[in-house]
């Protein structure tokens, strides 16, 4: 239950941060994506204002356990490859075609009207279809 809590907690100060900030307004994330145009550089300081804090909570949790039990996750090394560029080309795509990601998306339909409705839909299909998608590419792409 105690788990429940904290992720309601953290999911609740996360939408609000996301709606406080402006990062649920379509026109804000695409006047950020239209650099030759009219662009808004409003979402560099919303991403500032989540990395920084990020570093430090990953540099304090450093030999600690989570309040919730269990450990923290251990970086992973990057590693490019065809799946994270195909899946970093479409998430661009869309995000600069609908102006919503993930996050936002979620936290804007409760006042988006029925366009966020069709991008939540849009995107849950998205999720089921991507493994089917990702293993007609590792079966058409010669092992290394």
């Amino acid at each position: 239950m105690r788990r429940l809590i904290f992720a309601f907690l953290a999911g609740g100060l996360f939408g609000a941060g996301l709606f406080i900030s402006g990062m649920t307004d379509t026109s804000k994330v695409q006047g950020w994506l239209d650099v030759f145009g009219n662009w808004d550089p409003t979402l560099a300081f919303v991403m500032g204002g989540a990395i920084v804090p990020m570093i430090a909570a990953w540099s304090l949790s450093s030999g600690r356990k989570p309040l919730n039990g269990g450990n923290f996750p251990r970086t992973t090394e990057p590693k490019l490859g065809p799946n994270l560029v195909l899946g970093s080309v479409m998430f661009g795509i869309g995000w600069g075609l609908a102006g919503l990601c993930p996050g936002p998306a979620v936290a804007s339909l409760s006042y988006g009207g029925w366009p966020h409705w069709i991008f939540l839909c849009a995107m849950l299909v998205g999720f089921r279809t991507a493994p089917l998608v990702r293993s007609q590419l590792d079966s058409a792409v010669p092992a290394e």
